[in-house]
Order: C-alpha cells, then structure tokens, then sequence
C-alpha cells in the first residue's frame, strides 16, 4: 500500500529507528465535495529486531496522515529492523532495514 521509510541508527549500543509510513490516515468522518470519505487507516503495526517482535502497536484513526515514529532499542550496528503494518481494509505494508 504506502511506502515506508525506515532508517535504524546503531550509537554506543542502542538504535534509533525513525520510520515515516505513507498513508492517507482518513477517519471516515471528513466530507469532500458533500460525501464521506471512506475511512482507511493502519489498525496494526508491529517492529522486530533480528526476529524478536519490540513493538506491537494497535494505532487508531486520530492519527495524522503520513505518521511518523521514532523509537529506541538496544542494539548494534548490522542488527536488522523490520517494520509491518496492517490498515483497516486489509492491506498490509513492510518494510526491512540494517542499522548504520
């Protein structure tokens, strides 16, 4: 569906990841031109480092369009990220990235 930017950062033992994911983010509630726009949001994200799932997130509507997140973990330099999503209506995105 979008596409995601994910760009982990390994620093003295921890990773900074920054992900910023495409994604209209509508609620369902706004109006163009006299008509609802459908809803269409991410309900699921979760982000793994090497394997292991750190991030298990349920993301409602009240997001903004194109979310960004930035978190950190224990990890070093060549650990892998991977971050999957799942919207409302069944699409799902992901992306896989090594930490710098």
């Amino acid at each position: 569906m979008g596409k995601i930017k994910l760009k982990p950062k390994a620093i003295k033992g921890v990773i900074s990841i920054k992900a910023l994911v495409k994604h209209p983010m509508e609620t369902g509630l706004r109006k163009k031109k006299g008509k609802l726009v459908p809803a269409n949001h991410i309900v699921h994200m979760t982000v793994s480092h090497n394997g292991n799932k750190i991030v298990d997130a349920d993301i409602g509507s009240a997001v903004s369009k194109n979310p960004y997140f930035k978190f950190k973990v224990p990890g070093a330099k060549g650990d892998t990220i991977a971050l999957k999503y799942e919207d409302n209506n069944g699409k799902t995105g992901s992306a896989n990235a090594e930490s710098k």
